[in-house]
């Protein structure tokens, strides 16, 4: 066998078994989606030296991520709707950056974009964080449909635009990465969170297209998969609900993934294997059956 074809199916042969949830030393992160061709260069993103806009970053997992990588020494940004947040986020963390941001509006996020690469020419990360979720009746779908737009225009609409918007300064970058957060709920819906469970199924769809699109180029795509994490975007019961993962070990495994597998193109922590792998090991139906039974705290919208 031709050694350049040998070592490209032992390749494929361990991301298989990677993608169907099984261990291997170095592949644990690793999904088939980021295979390339022999002779391909990946583009790898580098931890530090970079000018990163952090969308949602004022508060959760969005501020986390923010400050993680602002005490590496990066030039952080962040944006949201609400300039309160913004400002403490930023106060917080000297010389982090805060900018207003609506993503509902597409003639907003191009201007944004516009003054935003003005302002910072280096700019060449993205991590498209924002998101709402609301629960919903799906037994009264006429009085839940504005809801379900929302989430929509914010959840999947935002990010898509703001990549768009972005992407012809991202491509002039020598080197540049657009994150994407999605969730474990991408992977096994929760009957609960419909409309929201769906968003995050379109985004982990939206990045495996971006990636294969941008192959070739100097943009890496990365998607950051979080399981139900302690943080007030359900509600304030959320940030201290035993069956969710606290923040700072959120935010630590994930610094820890990015620093110890660059090349990985997923960001899966271990709690949110289950879901991210469930279809491959057979579990989707036991997981939604789980979901299915997941009482949310009365103070989640």
């Amino acid at each position: 066998m031709h050694a350049a074809f040998a070592q490209e199916m032992e390749i494929w042969n361990r991301a298989g078994r990677c993608e169907r949830g099984e261990r291997e030393e170095g592949l644990t992160h690793v999904s088939i989606d980021n295979i390339a061709s022999v002779g391909d260069t990946l583009n790898i993103m580098n931890i530090t030296k970079n000018t990163i806009l952090v969308t949602g970053g004022g508060t959760g997992i969005g501020r986390g991520l923010a400050e993680s990588f602002h005490a590496l020494g990066n030039k952080v940004i962040i944006a949201g709707r609400r300039s309160e947040v913004l400002k403490a986020a930023a106060a917080a963390n000297a010389g982090m950056a805060w900018r207003v941001l609506d993503v509902e509006d597409a003639a907003k996020v191009r201007a944004f974009a516009a003054e935003v690469t003005m302002d910072y020419p280096g700019l060449n990360v993205l991590i498209n964080n924002a998101g709402i979720a609301r629960q919903e009746n799906l037994k009264e779908p006429a009085e839940e449909s504005d809801v379900a737009e929302a989430m929509i225009t914010t959840n999947v609409l935002g990010p898509m635009r703001l990549t768009a918007a972005l992407m012809p300064h991202l491509l002039k970058q020598n080197s540049a990465t657009v994150i994407n957060v999605s969730s474990g709920l991408g992977f096994v819906p929760f009957p609960a969170l419909p409309t929201y469970s769906a968003t995050k199924a379109a985004i982990h769809s939206y990045t495996q297209s971006l990636r294969a699109r941008l192959r070739g180029t100097e943009v890496q795509v990365i998607e950051i998969i979080p399981p139900y994490v302690q943080t007030e975007f359900g509600g304030p019961a959320q940030a201290v609900d035993p069956r969710a993962m606290p923040l700072k070990d959120f935010i630590a495994e994930t610094m820890k993934i990015f620093k110890e597998e660059p090349e990985a193109v997923e960001n899966c922590v271990e709690q949110a294997r289950g879901l991210r792998f469930a279809e491959a090991t057979g579990k989707t139906d036991a997981m939604l059956e789980m979901l299915s039974g997941f009482a949310l705290d009365p103070s989640h919208p």
